[in-house]
């Protein structure tokens, strides 16, 4: 893959891309570029998790490690009266996510640069959902699940999605001692999909 896509300002050369999809009944058009993730489709784990994510109307979302915004687009389009906050490190994910937003008509969400919640720093969410960025480094991993307890509504979930040969295991035994439980609501095509809901006091 050469450069890799969490990097803040990617030095490859730019070579925009532009795919067309259809997700839960829905239309999409989806302009992405050289060092953003999965450039030119819709990678496997990103449509698993799309397929078993549970959205309902008036939710307050967060994509969070975006790259060109599939996640959080076709969530904004999902909920109904909902808004979604797209968040990513890497620059050239953001322009690409902005643009998508534009492109798709999406007026009930919003991207932000910054790395992990740093975007979000006060806000509390219905729903965060993400495609970790496994290369980035368990540390990183780690961190969007021990702070995801903290930008979670009572009741909330964190939904992510992991290669089963690379590190989906680790990941629930993670997403259980912060939430004190993680179920695997998806799997297919080498990958699970993972929730875990913060407790209502």
């Amino acid at each position: 893959m050469g450069e890799q896509y969490f990097a803040r300002r990617p030095a490859s050369r730019r070579r925009p891309a532009e795919f067309h999809v259809s997700v839960r009944g829905h239309a999409f058009r989806f302009r992405t570029d050289a060092g953003v993730f999965s450039r030119g489709e819709l990678d496997r784990g990103t449509e698993l998790l799309l397929a078993a994510l549970e959205v309902g109307p008036c939710e307050l979302i967060m994509d969070l490690g975006c790259g060109y915004g599939a996640l959080g687009i076709v969530a904004a389009r999902l909920s109904d009266g909902g808004r979604v906050i797209l968040t990513d490190v890497n620059e050239r994910a953001v322009r690409a996510a902005r643009e998508n937003l534009s492109v798709n008509g999406i007026a009930n969400a919003e991207v932000r640069l910054g790395n992990l919640y740093e975007p979000v720093a006060e806000m509390a969410f219905d729903q965060i959902v993400s495609n970790p960025p496994i290369r980035a480094g368990r540390d990183v991993v780690d961190r969007i699940i021990s702070d995801a307890p903290m930008h979670l509504l009572d009741g909330g979930s964190l939904w992510l999605v992991a290669r089963t040969r690379q590190g989906a295991a680790s990941i629930q035994r993670r997403m259980a001692a912060a939430f004190g439980t993680a179920t695997v609501v998806r799997r297919g095509s080498g990958f699970k999909v993972l929730r875990s809901a913060k407790k209502e006091k």
